[in-house]
């Protein structure tokens, strides 16, 4: 099958390559599968300077093998940095480059199931919201060409909290935006990306254990290097606050996760067999593989924040699918409601700082004074209770 944004990266390689081969350009929250996929477009086309910032260090010594083993050195200088974009470690490592071209944020906090305590949705709100709000400024500072940051195809009217992050984020880049010109990109999940379900298909077929996944959800997906390449797209040639996504008749399909175990457990030469519990699938393991046959057990969502299927834009926003032949663009407005950022901003702020325990009850009230329209509804139970 053709990769999604072939003939649009195609068409439009010797503006990348004029555009990336003499810019300096800072990948935050690089060592993902995202970013990695990010820096990697970024490296073919042999920017001036490429320095990625993330937090794990393993992964950014996998990407520094894995970028040696396949596209060599380049000529420019190529950094990673194991630091938190929160920490002073940041500060000091940004203050003491030269200004940047472009800054790429692809850090984020992307779990549903991270919401499911005070503590880590707090964490999600810093990490997907307020550091995006900083390095925003930072770019702003350095007279940056472009501010990119990664959406999601869930902040299109959300329904979990994670999603809201998202696109609370979008709100208030619409106000950094009157500073420094920010793109963004919203797109499918990113198939067998770390930490994802079909990540953690192989990762139960490696230990040999059983196969879970709902068979009433239904995703997009896109492949890593597509991932990059919309991202990269969107940075070098999106407009301000312009939201690109995938968008491509007949190609780009909604799926359920039950169907993807099934035909992963196959292209592995395994047959798939239903069991009806748990418990069922968990105590005929062995016996099962041993046959060439895998045990899997799906069932109904009934976990608090699963959507039954995803979509990429709202039907008020304005789009161009004229542009690109595989990209759809999101063309927004700077259009905020600054008071209500700033009582966000407020709110959080306090609860953080209350010497009582952080309730999600007031986290969520915090969510809806900016957004309104989120949809979250508490169902008392989260995907960490799902084998």
């Amino acid at each position: 099958m053709e990769k999604l944004f072939n003939n649009d990266i195609l068409s439009r390689e010797q503006e990348l390559r004029e555009k990336v081969s003499g810019a300096r350009i800072l990948v935050i929250g690089g060592a993902g599968t995202i970013g990695q996929a990010v820096v990697r477009e970024f490296f073919k086309r042999d920017p001036a300077s490429l320095h990625v910032v993330d937090i794990s260090e393993n992964n950014l010594v996998e990407l520094v093998r894995d970028i040696r083993s396949t596209l060599g050195y380049g000529s420019g200088d190529f950094q990673t940095v194991p630091v938190d974009v929160g920490s002073r470690y940041f500060d000091a490592f940004v203050g003491s480059r030269e200004p940047y071209d472009y800054i790429c944020n692809l850090s984020a906090l992307k779990h549903v199931r991270s919401e499911k305590d005070p503590y880590t949705l707090m964490r999600m709100l810093e990490v997907n919201v307020f550091n995006t709000v900083k390095t925003a400024r930072i770019a702003a500072q350095m007279g940056a060409r472009k501010y990119f940051a990664v959406s999601t195809d869930k902040a299109a009217n959300p329904v979990n909290l994670m999603g809201g992050s998202k696109r609370i984020m979008e709100k208030f880049l619409m106000r950094e935006s009157l500073d420094v010109t920010v793109s963004m990109a919203r797109f499918a999940n990113v198939a067998f990306s770390d930490g994802s379900l079909l990540h953690g298909f192989n990762q139960r077929l490696m230990k040999r254990q059983p196969l879970a996944a709902p068979n009433d959800v239904e995703r997009y997906f896109v492949t890593p290097q597509e991932s990059g390449e919309l991202c990269m797209m969107s940075a070098i040639f999106g407009e301000n606050l312009d939201i690109f996504f995938p968008h491509q008749e007949g190609e780009l399909e909604l799926t359920k996760f039950s169907d993807i175990a099934i035909r992963f457990l196959e292209s592995h030469g395994y047959e798939p067999v239903e069991c009806e519990t748990e418990d069922e699938a968990r105590s005929r393991a062995e016996e099962l593989i041993s046959k060439r046959q895998w045990p899997v057990y799906f069932f109904a969502s009934d976990t608090t924040g699963e959507k039954a299927y995803e979509e990429f834009f709202m039907g008020d926003e304005n789009l161009d699918l004229e542009s690109f032949q595989g990209i759809g663009v999101i063309k927004n407005q700077a259009d905020f409601d600054s008071g209500a950022l700033e009582r966000f901003e407020r709110k959080i702020s306090e609860i953080k700082g209350s010497p009582s325990p952080w309730d999600k009850r007031e986290i969520v009230e915090a969510y809806l004074g900016v957004l309104p329209e989120l949809s979250h509804e508490e169902k008392g139970k989260y995907l960490d209770s799902r084998m």
